[in-house]
């Protein structure tokens, strides 16, 4: 089996401009916060998290901050498992210690999976969760 990538253009109107950029924010804060708390477990007991445990801490998380609920929660799950990877590639000397992320980088983006049709194309449209439909266009 083999995967492709493609790269789109998207054009969004205002309303799913701010919902992109809201998720993005809350997928930078959720990646900061276990990142934190990751570093402090390992500084105190000499062990990291895990992605089970990180991932446990979520729903909690979604009812004490609101504005979570907003986004798309498959976006903030990836962080966490990005995170978690990160860690993996790490400890497997690979990669360098994972960062906090910063609003200043120029490269800001969100990953989401497609579960239950929740992505589709239709026409020169894409249906993305919690989107809806957003117009784009093929980009070498």
């Amino acid at each position: 089996m083999m995967n492709k990538a493609y790269k789109f253009r998207i054009y969004s109107n205002q309303e799913q401009v701010i919902l992109i950029n809201k998720t993005i924010g809350c997928s930078r804060f959720v990646f900061n916060h276990f990142l934190a708390l990751w570093d402090h477990a390992y500084k105190e007991t000499g062990k990291g998290l895990t992605y089970g445990i990180c991932s446990a801490k979520l729903p909690a998380m979604k009812k004490e901050l609101v504005w979570l609920k907003e986004v798309d929660i498959i976006a903030i799950q990836s962080s966490v498992r990005n995170l978690a990877d990160a860690y993996t590639r790490f400890f497997k000397k690979q990669n360098s210690a994972p960062r906090f992320k910063s609003k200043k980088n120029n490269v800001q983006s969100y990953t989401t999976k497609q579960t239950n049709k929740n992505i589709a194309v239709v026409g020169n449209k894409i249906k993305l969760p919690k989107l809806g439909p957003v117009r784009l266009e093929r980009f070498s």
